[in-house]
């Protein structure tokens, strides 16, 4: 197993919630990765956030792991969850609350229902 994905796992292994993305969830890179960061933070997640820019073998080391093209990645409880697209479909039906809830992980849901109203 390379450095890189050992790496990954770790991290993934970890963190009950992980987020590779572009910059970092105060200072996102790309508007993808704010999105996704937004979301969680807003929610008020406890998450670690891995700034993929930071070292070109974990970025694409990253894509190989999960089989998946883009950036950012989510992960919960170590399973890959999606990016951009799936987390922001997932935030507007209510199935990342569900996720949250199922795994343990502590959110805001009147935050996430605030999300919810207001793209309602």
């Amino acid at each position: 197993m390379s450095d890189a994905n050992q790496a990954i796992k770790d991290t993934i292994t970890g963190n009950d919630v992980v987020l590779f993305m572009k910059g970092t969830k105060e200072m996102p890179q790309c508007g993808f990765s704010s999105r996704v960061a937004g979301v969680l933070n807003y929610m008020a997640i406890d998450y670690a956030d891995v700034n993929v820019l930071a070292d070109e073998t974990l970025r694409q080391g990253i894509k190989d792991f999960s089989d998946w093209p883009t950036i950012p990645q989510l992960y919960v409880k170590g399973e890959f969850i999606g990016g951009c697209d799936i987390i922001t479909e997932m935030t507007l039906s209510g199935e990342l609350d569900t996720l949250f809830a199922e795994n343990g992980v502590t959110f805001d849901k009147e935050a996430a229902d605030k999300i919810r109203e207001a793209n309602g």
